[in-house]
């Protein structure tokens, strides 16, 4: 069993792991990191939405991970298997133990396709589809292209997960084709979401039923996925009324979308830095750990009740890089993070709505002079070209993109209009 120490600990080499130690590199060039993380791959998650909608492919959103790693960061291809934090150490799934200084915990949340029965051994056929993962998403489009009529479901689990906004993104690039290829009217659209409303801030939720309204969508609330029977084309919901009272229904489908449910890893579940929901359990403001002062967690594994998005992310790092700088130079944390984050809803083929939000759903644009709720083609230009470009070149080598966003921006516009 080997040993290892590190000044600065990164548990995750997704967005936030490799973007924390490339940030960290450019505001200290001697500081010693590695980097904990078992995959080959990166992907551009944000991606995967228009890929499954056929404009986009699997190579633009997939870089080579030692390609993205600070060749001064030493990268651990394993498994983080357990927390010692008393001891400030880890121990490997090969056994290896490690300790540091400081650490800092982004390993992402896992995807628990075993939660809806049936749903691993139908997946990526029997037009069952996701772009949930590298594996399937690729699927979703092949199901979207060959469907000519019938019935489209597409599902939302309970939250937290992934971009609240992705499971109906997917839902209007879907319908858009459709449109296009002028069978719009020969397919039945349902939305079926275990939640009681479209979208979680009302200011963008009312812009976004006219846009169901538009494609002539049917929307199912407190509609939660727990079995899916592939070859029988028949997906089973678990359904609760006003009262509180759950049954099962049974829809019969000729594709469906599924959002899996998601959860913190389990390795971080069974650790002292979890919360007694599982997450890293983070002050929401500093991104400190709140029993141990040495560990930091961001992303979409910490307590944080933000939008688990690249975009929150990207404000996430520089906070938590400068509050471990400062603990290094026994300074006090700052309480900088405000809970920004983006979701770009891609409304159709050409537009997008670009919703962004901080902690208790406060509006707050980067661009003030448009109206959020619209759906732009200039957000589209993004989604595709200039998100992807700002992420590759810019958030994962390190440099901070301060793009002001403004505050109290709702009361120029109420959520009635």
């Amino acid at each position: 069993m080997s040993n290892q120490h590190h000044t600065l600990l990164i548990i995750g080499g997704g967005a936030a792991g490799v973007s924390v130690a490339n940030n960290m590199r450019r505001q200290n060039v001697t500081i010693d990191m590695a980097i904990i993380e078992p995959s080959e791959k990166h992907y551009y998650q944000p991606g995967f939405t228009i890929i499954g909608g056929g404009a986009y492919t699997m190579k633009k959103t997939t870089r080579n991970e030692a390609d993205l790693i600070h060749p001064s960061v030493k990268w651990i291809k394993d498994f983080a298997e357990s927390f010692q934090p008393n001891d400030n150490s880890i121990t490997l799934r090969s056994g290896d133990t490690i300790t540091y200084d400081y650490l800092v915990v982004c390993p992402g949340l896992q995807l628990d396709w075993d939660k809806i029965e049936g749903l691993k051994e139908t997946i990526g056929k029997n037009n069952v589809c996701s772009n949930y993962s590298a594996d399937t998403v690729e699927y979703t489009w092949e199901c979207i292209q060959n469907l000519q009529s019938g019935t489209a479901l597409f599902t939302q689990p309970p939250m937290p997960i992934k971009c609240a906004g992705a499971p109906q993104k997917i839902m209007y690039l879907a319908a858009d084709r459709f449109r296009k290829k002028r069978i719009l009217d020969k397919m039945n659209i349902e939305f079926c979401n275990a939640g009681p409303v479209l979208f979680g801030i009302p200011f963008f939720a009312k812009a976004l039923h006219k846009v169901v309204a538009g494609y002539g969508i049917k929307t199912n609330f407190n509609h939660n996925l727990v079995a899916i029977d592939g070859p029988a084309k028949t997906a089973i919901f678990e359904t609760t009324d006003a009262d509180g009272k759950k049954q099962r229904v049974s829809k019969a489908f000729d594709m469906i979308h599924v959002t899996p449910p998601q959860s913190a890893p389990d390795f971080i579940k069974k650790s002292p830095l979890a919360n007694a929901a599982g997450w890293v359990d983070v002050n929401d403001k500093t991104l400190q750990h709140n029993k141990y002062t040495n560990i930091f967690g961001l992303g979409d594994a910490t307590s944080t009740p933000n939008a688990k998005t690249a975009a929150a992310v990207r404000k996430q790092v520089p906070v938590l890089v400068d509050n471990i700088l400062n603990l290094m130079n026994a300074k006090a944390v700052e309480e900088k993070y405000d809970g920004y984050g983006s979701c770009p809803l891609t409304t159709s083929l050409s537009t997008v709505m670009l919703a962004e939000f901080a902690y208790g759903g406060k509006v707050t644009p980067s661009f003030p002079w448009l109206d959020p709720r619209k759906n732009l083609f200039i957000w589209w230009i993004g989604k595709i070209a200039g998100f992807p470009w700002m992420y590759w070149h810019l958030m994962i080598k390190g440099y901070r993109i301060d793009i002001p966003h403004m505050e109290g921006y709702a009361k120029r516009f109420t959520s009635e209009e």
